[in-house]
């Protein structure tokens, strides 16, 4: 049984033939068999790790009313700050607070022909009292960005389709989004919901964990597996649109998050790497060795089909885990 997830080292890709085949391989067979891995080599600079760690301490150590100021249900694109208990998965509440930041452009006027799911392109929205955040979030989304591009192009090569197969979808104009993410210690003696179990919706996550920390769980062959943060190295996992891409080859996961223990606390960014609001992803033809490993598409837990049109599904999402905000701003589209 899989006690642990395996470790991958992005940097053998540049170590020679041998080794990035030997890479490519070894990411196949991983999000293949288990759909997360740790990837270390990656090449983010350790500084930066450090600077949007000690921002995200800092954003969260702001008085209450200065992260009210930008309190999501201000933002028609669900950005800004999610007070703990303000966000659902699959209808239960989730134990964190947290600030969701997208990539900065102009919003889309709803409208006759326009598609629903452009109402989540538009600005975020920024701590005043922290000027700071926005320069070094956007500085990692850039290098997140690069990370993520590299290992679309050597899961496509794994695969047996050309390196640049998935760019018209993502290189161009991606929605990525970013979550800076506090888990509160709780007091109480069963552990509550960090984040319930769930598969990511996109493409694929990097997400950096504070050093020393643990409450990550994915599932493997019935069985929780723990994932403690491992230092200088991002926990990756594939979403439901690449799963899609190979018709189930590759796995999107089931993961939760436990709740912290009463005498600590969590600090958690994930980045979601995700395809243009608009995009469909291509279906790649796997050989007949892989095809046949293929198990097709994964049950979502709350029984929702995956949508081809990336937009679909990430509306439908924020719909339902952020009813407030819905409320608010998108009652036309409620029920």
């Amino acid at each position: 049984m899989l006690s642990s997830l395996p470790i991958l080292d992005l940097s053998l890709l540049d170590a020679g033939a041998e080794e990035a085949a030997q890479f490519r391989s070894d990411l196949r067979e991983a999000t293949h068999d288990v759909g997360f891995f740790y990837l270390v080599g990656h090449g983010v600079d350790a500084e930066l790790i450090d600077e949007i760690l000690d921002e995200s301490r800092r954003f969260f150590e702001l008085p209450v009313e200065q992260k009210l100021e930008i309190e999501n249900v201000h933002s028609p694109q669900f950005r800004g700050y999610t007070r703990v208990g303000g966000e659902l998965t699959h209808g239960d509440v989730d134990w964190r607070e947290q600030i969701d930041i997208g990539v900065e452009r102009a919003a889309v006027e709803p409208g006759p022909g326009v598609p629903d799911y452009w109402r989540l392109e538009g600005p975020n929205l920024w701590p005043a009292a922290q000027p700071e955040l926005q320069d070094v979030v956007t500085r990692w989304n850039e290098q997140l960005s690069d990370v993520a591009l590299r290992l679309m192009r050597a899961w496509a090569v794994s695969l047996g389709s050309p390196e640049d197969i998935f760019d018209e979808a993502l290189a161009s104009k991606p929605f990525s989004l970013i979550k800076i993410v506090r888990y509160p210690g709780e007091s109480g003696p069963v552990p509550k919901q960090g984040v319930g179990a769930h598969r990511d919706g996109g493409v694929l996550t990097l997400l950096m964990v504070e050093p020393g920390k643990g409450g990550l769980q994915v599932e493997h062959d019935g069985a929780w597996i723990d994932a403690p943060s491992v230092p200088g190295a991002f926990v990756v996992n594939i979403g439901e649109m690449l799963e899609l891409a190979t018709g189930g080859y590759l796995k999107a996961t089931l993961h939760r998050v436990i709740s912290s223990p009463s005498d600590s606390d969590r600090i958690s960014i994930p980045f979601f790497y995700n395809p243009a609001l608009d995009a469909t992803m291509p279906r790649l033809q796997l050989s007949a060795e892989l095809a046949a490993q293929a198990r097709g598409l994964s049950v979502d837990p709350t029984n929702s089909p995956i949508l081809e049109t990336y937009g679909d599904n990430a509306l439908r999402y924020r719909l339902r885990a952020h009813p407030n905000v819905a409320a608010v701003h998108h009652a036309d589209l409620i029920g």
